[in-house]
């Protein structure tokens, strides 16, 4: 679609523009603003996200010309079946056989291509509108573009309220996979330790000792990885290719713009052994949370070593030496979660097919498609209900 587009709707315009567009306009710094990913995450994305990414940004102005909201969207093909398993995944894959794009889908997603999304209104109480600008001309816009879904992607539950415009009308909401959170009002590591089961101690115990072991493992931590790039992105590619789900690939041109721009929150966690990086973390710190966004692991050593719960460890004393109130990670890796007292985050996916024929068979399936659903672990969380 040609930038600077512009969709109407009753309560306002919507204008399409791009990245470059967006530069010298305040409101799209303001309307992210209070968000651990503000304004430049969503551009380093834009810049540097592989894949076949088209990134928008939507303008959101009332009829009096106001802007109360900057929207991040973008364009990608989608399989809907990522992430499932057991018979629905064997049925599908017998018919791409033939059928190659079967349950592939351009989907106009909403929020961000690389994390959790957020509505970008300008002021909280703006939430509410931008919600409902955006349900009345996300199908138009999708349609326009040729695309056959319109997906919310990875919403927090806490906009359940002004997103419950969507759900009814015509759009499924279905769980995603949630992120995970620990409360840390404890003074130490050894203090939180002592919370955990008798069984996860011991678990713990061994697997530390046999990490101390082998040769001693140091931490550093760096804002600026540009010195390490080469040596860390091989680790990030490590875990990434393990994964189940892979929806967005980071590059070197990620990390590096992220420590360059966003250098108050980026902290890279490094731990090398004999002088060789064999981990590190990516955490971005906002107020007094801490967001380990991702983790590369050396898998020559990283599973006799347990060097994930090993860095998880280190991460969290330093937490707690800093003061911060809560550890939040990413989606996957429930069992260890678990077991370390972790609570779910639940993050909502909005989908609605824009035939308005083919939407109500739509919304039945693509609840049969969730993510969640195959996941053993995440109905043992004490808020599984919450997903």
């Amino acid at each position: 679609m040609p930038t600077g587009n512009i969709i109407p709707f009753a309560q306002g315009v919507a204008k399409v523009v791009t990245r470059t567009e967006l530069q010298n306009c305040d409101t799209w710094k303001r309307a992210l603003q209070d968000k651990c990913k503000d304004h430049r995450y969503y551009e380093i994305v834009d810049e540097t996200l592989d894949g076949n990414f088209e990134h928008h940004y939507l303008i959101l102005e009332d009829n009096s010309r106001n802007v109360r909201g900057v929207q991040p969207v973008f364009f990608v093909r989608q399989n809907l079946i990522e992430g499932v398993r057991g018979k629905i995944r064997s049925v599908v894959d017998r018919v791409r056989k033939k059928f190659p794009r079967f349950l592939t889908m351009r989907v106009l997603m909403v929020g961000c291509a690389a994390g959790a999304g957020d509505l970008g209104a300008c002021d909280e109480e703006d939430e509410a509108w931008a919600a409902k600008a955006l349900r009345a001309i996300l199908r138009t816009y999708a349609r326009q573009n040729k695309a056959s879904l319109v997906a919310l992607k990875d919403f927090p539950a806490k906009y359940r309220l002004a997103l419950e415009t969507f759900r009814s009308n015509g759009y499924a909401r279905v769980p995603s996979m949630p992120m995970t959170r620990l409360a840390l009002p404890y003074y130490d590591w050894e203090e939180y330790f002592r919370t955990l089961s008798k069984a996860t101690r011991k678990d713990l115990r061994r697997k530390f000792r046999k990490a101390e072991r082998a040769p001693k493992i140091d931490m550093e931590i760096v804002s600026d990885i540009a010195p390490y790039i080469d040596e860390i992105y091989p680790l990030y590619l490590q875990v990434h290719e393990r994964s189940l789900l892979k929806f967005e690939t980071l590059t070197k041109n990620f990390f590096l713009a992220t420590a360059r721009r966003m250098p108050e929150r980026a902290r890279f966690f490094i731990w090398r052994q004999s002088s060789r990086i064999v981990a590190f973390s990516l955490c971005l710190v906002c107020g007094e949370k801490i967001y380990d966004e991702c983790i590369g692991l050396d898998y020559s050593v990283a599973l006799d070593l347990h060097l994930y719960f090993y860095t998880l460890r280190d991460i969290i004393s330093w937490s707690l030496q800093q003061g911060l109130k809560y550890y939040y990670s990413n989606p996957l890796n429930y069992g260890p979660k678990l077991h370390l007292r972790c609570e779910l985050v639940p993050l909502d996916l909005y989908v609605m097919h824009t035939s308005t024929v083919l939407n109500p068979i739509f919304r039945r399936i693509i609840k049969y498609l969730g993510p969640t659903r195959h996941s053993r672990f995440l109905r043992r969380f004490p808020n599984a209900d919450q997903l």
